[in-house]
């Protein structure tokens, strides 16, 4: 029975030995992750541009606001912030009060530090923003930054502060691993040229930065699956390739009435999850746009992301 010792304390090793590695991977994730979220930033806030009470630029940057910035499925039909769904241990987060309101980082922010938190993910005191989708909208012209900064400045103030974030363990992993992004100023370059957009039109082209506001959910291959880390209570994002796992037969009407009604061509409704409230309000030359695009990048089966 020796070698039956043996070999049990060998696999008893092992464990503790791997378990030492990843206790050790853990705690050296959680350690980048705050000492890079603590960074502070030189990047000069675009301070030539400001907000302008022109009623078209106004009306440019609600558009904006309700579609492909999404700012009010986070922030709220008022700007006055929200908590976000649980996330389990991914962490507890809040989206803040955009307006001139008591506790609002409108009060506190100028115009130019507004649109950098947009741009580049970077709050007024330099350090990174958590969890912004900035990716989706790091390609916008000056002049919808602009647009979207003025219409934020036209609502009215509302009173309120929500608590700060707080990330939890496995987030931070995550994150680390590059499996989800919360430390947001750190994957963005603030040094060289923004990616640059051609003019809309409804081609698969200017399709390619419409369908940035899909890759949180359904994955940099829009094939969807579970989220990394994500509890088992947050709904899974579908494949929205053109494989059978996906899209592959719907018509562009189709598409339109997924992005309009949150259905499907039979009828039946997604969760009410997915942003229809931002997808409904894209314009027709942004919706085909976005069509001509996902019918274009190659089928994946579902839950590759």
């Amino acid at each position: 029975m020796g070698w039956v010792k043996k070999a049990l304390v060998g696999v008893a090793i092992l464990v503790g030995a791997a378990a030492l590695g990843v206790g050790g991977f853990v705690g050296y994730s959680a350690l980048t992750f705050n000492r890079s979220v603590a960074r502070v930033y030189e990047v000069a806030a675009p301070d030539q541009l400001v907000a302008r009470d022109d009623v078209e630029v106004i009306a440019r940057g609600r558009h904006l606001a309700e579609s492909l910035g999404s700012c009010l499925e986070c922030h709220g039909e008022n700007l006055g912030g929200k908590p976000m769904d649980d996330l389990g241990p991914l962490g507890r987060y809040y989206c803040p009060n955009l307006t001139k309101g008591a506790g609002g980082v409108g009060a506190r922010y100028t115009d130019g530090q507004l649109i950098r938190a947009v741009r580049d993910g970077i709050k007024a005191d330099g350090t990174t923003l958590l969890l912004m989708p900035c990716s989706d909208f790091n390609w916008w012209p000056d002049d919808d930054y602009v647009a979207l900064v003025s219409y934020i400045r036209a609502q009215p103030p509302v009173d309120g502060e929500l608590p700060p974030s707080e990330v939890g363990l496995l987030g931070k992993v995550l994150d680390r691993l590059d499996m989800l992004e919360l430390d947001v100023a750190r994957r963005l370059d603030h040094d060289g040229p923004r990616p640059e957009a051609p003019a809309p039109a409804p081609t698969a082209e200017y399709g390619r930065f419409v369908a940035k506001l899909c890759v949180g959910c359904h994955g940099a291959g829009y094939s969807g699956g579970p989220i990394p880390g994500a509890p088992s209570s947050l709904p899974v994002p579908t494949n929205i390739t053109q494989h059978e796992s996906g899209l592959l037969g719907w018509t562009e009407d189709d598409f339109f009435r997924l992005l309009n009604e949150g259905a499907r061509p039979d009828g039946t409704k997604l969760d009410p999850f997915m942003p229809t409230r931002a997808t409904s309000a894209m314009n027709e030359l942004e919706k085909r746009a976005l069509w001509a695009y996902l019918s274009s990048v190659p089928p994946r089966p579902f839950g590759e992301r």
